[in-house]
């Protein structure tokens, strides 16, 4: 007797256990379903905010708007309004449907660049043919020495000459076709499609005021030098119809 009294007790004891346990799985679900369901609006990118950019100037130009989102959707610092960030600005590129966060917004936007410019040093673009830069092989950190083809001002006689026996390429831009046109004895024009690429130098001020100087009274062409730095590279005369086979 006292056996089965104890029997019943246990049982009713796992029952009720097992209520609970049931009644707390169902609530559980029934948060879980309402997250997935309840949504909160939200402030959301519609259009892409760049880096530095006011998020006041972004939110008067329709950048941002109030979206429902689902609560399991929500990502941590979401915000509600702008009270919270007015005269902050974007400290990383926001683009659309991307929810606006704090932690993304700051008093200023430190400039960032991947372009490493050696000290005293500053950084010009030359845009150059495929034969120019060496067929392509000229990448960042090459060694090139700069040669101008140009016209002689007094005689008007065409020359080639050593601008800079070395200087450093810091970056390689994209190519884009460029067309030139180009005429003949008989007054015949014909235009092609040349690739031309934009080449960075890290130079001092002299040495950038020539290239610049020299890019728009001639063309310039690239002598792509040995890793190892042996190669004989000096000033010399330049080489014209006079000296050509001398």
């Amino acid at each position: 007797m006292e056996r089965r009294r104890i029997l019943v007790v246990a049982a009713a004891l796992v029952a009720a256990i097992g209520a609970v346990l049931v009644f707390m799985y169902v609530r559980g679900a029934d948060a879980r379903a309402q997250d997935q369901f309840e949504t909160t609006d939200v402030l959301v990118a519609a259009q892409p905010i760049e880096a530095g950019e006011k998020i006041d100037e972004a939110s008067s130009a329709g950048k941002i708007v109030k979206k429902a989102v689902t609560n399991s959707s929500l990502v941590p610092g979401y915000q509600v309004d702008l009270s919270t960030l007015t005269g902050k600005v974007a400290l990383t590129p926001i683009y659309p449907d991307e929810q606006i966060i704090g932690s993304k917004f700051g008093d200023t936007a430190a400039p960032t660049s991947s372009l490493r410019i050696p000290d005293d040093k500053i950084a010009i673009s030359v845009n150059l043919t495929d034969p120019a830069r060496v067929a392509g092989f000229v990448d960042p950190g090459s060694k090139v020495a700069i040669f101008l083809n140009g016209t002689d001002a007094k005689q008007g006689t065409p020359f080639t000459q050593l601008l800079l026996p070395e200087v450093t390429v810091i970056g390689v831009g994209s190519t884009t076709p460029v067309s030139t046109t180009t005429t003949d004895e008989t007054g015949a024009q014909t235009t092609e499609q040349l690739p031309r690429t934009l080449l960075t130098l890290a130079l001092n001020q002299t040495d950038a005021q020539k290239v610049l100087f020299s890019q728009g009274n001639g063309e310039l062409a690239f002598a792509l030098l040995p890793a190892d730095g042996k190669a004989e590279i000096k000033p010399g005369a330049r080489t014209d119809f006079d000296n050509l086979f001398g």
